[in-house]
Protein backbone atom coordinates (compact mmCIF):
# COMPACT_ATOMS: atom_id res chain seq x y z
CA UNK A 1 0.00 0.00 0.00
CA UNK A 2 1.19 3.64 -0.62
CA UNK A 3 1.20 6.53 0.69
CA UNK A 4 -1.59 9.10 -1.24
CA UNK A 5 -1.77 12.89 -0.85
CA UNK A 6 -5.05 12.64 -3.29
CA UNK A 7 -7.57 13.00 -0.25
CA UNK A 8 -5.82 16.25 0.74
CA UNK A 9 -5.73 17.82 -2.74
CA UNK A 10 -9.04 18.07 -3.12
CA UNK A 11 -8.82 20.29 -0.31
CA UNK A 12 -6.11 22.00 -1.01
CA UNK A 13 -6.82 25.99 -0.73
CA UNK A 14 -3.51 26.58 -2.98
CA UNK A 15 -5.37 24.39 -5.84
CA UNK A 16 -8.05 26.82 -7.96
CA UNK A 17 -11.15 25.31 -7.64
CA UNK A 18 -11.69 23.83 -11.09
CA UNK A 19 -8.40 21.51 -10.28
CA UNK A 20 -10.15 20.39 -7.40
CA UNK A 21 -13.27 19.45 -9.01
CA UNK A 22 -11.42 18.02 -11.70
CA UNK A 23 -9.70 15.85 -9.47
CA UNK A 24 -12.52 15.10 -7.38
CA UNK A 25 -14.19 13.32 -10.14
CA UNK A 26 -10.65 12.01 -11.48
CA UNK A 27 -10.98 10.01 -7.84
CA UNK A 28 -14.52 9.01 -8.04
CA UNK A 29 -13.83 7.41 -11.34
CA UNK A 30 -10.41 5.97 -9.90
CA UNK A 31 -8.31 7.41 -12.66
CA UNK A 32 -5.57 8.37 -10.60
CA UNK A 33 -3.49 8.69 -14.29
CA UNK A 34 -6.24 11.48 -15.00
CA UNK A 35 -5.35 12.95 -11.89
CA UNK A 36 -1.75 12.91 -12.31
CA UNK A 37 -1.90 14.81 -15.40
CA UNK A 38 -4.64 17.43 -13.80
CA UNK A 39 -1.86 18.01 -11.53
CA UNK A 40 0.71 18.17 -14.07
CA UNK A 41 -1.17 20.58 -16.32
CA UNK A 42 -2.27 22.91 -14.08
CA UNK A 43 -0.18 23.13 -11.00
CA UNK A 44 2.97 23.41 -11.82
CA UNK A 45 4.29 19.88 -10.60
CA UNK A 46 6.56 17.87 -12.76
CA UNK A 47 5.17 14.93 -14.01
CA UNK A 48 6.58 12.30 -11.85
CA UNK A 49 5.78 14.63 -8.12
CA UNK A 50 2.34 14.25 -9.62
CA UNK A 51 2.24 10.66 -10.18
CA UNK A 52 3.45 10.33 -7.13
CA UNK A 53 1.08 12.82 -5.30
CA UNK A 54 -1.97 10.60 -6.00
CA UNK A 55 -0.29 7.15 -5.09
CA UNK A 56 0.53 6.14 -8.30
CA UNK A 57 4.47 4.20 -8.79
CA UNK A 58 6.57 6.63 -10.52
CA UNK A 59 8.66 5.50 -13.94
CA UNK A 60 12.32 6.64 -13.20
CA UNK A 61 13.34 5.19 -16.70
CA UNK A 62 10.70 6.96 -18.62
CA UNK A 63 12.05 9.92 -21.07
CA UNK A 64 8.27 11.44 -21.08
CA UNK A 65 5.79 12.04 -18.93
CA UNK A 66 2.12 9.92 -19.81
CA UNK A 67 0.45 13.61 -19.49
CA UNK A 68 2.23 15.04 -22.25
Amino acid sequence: MSFSMAPLLVHSPDLPSGVREALRDAFADSSLDVAACILYANADVDCADARELVGLETDAGAATCSCG
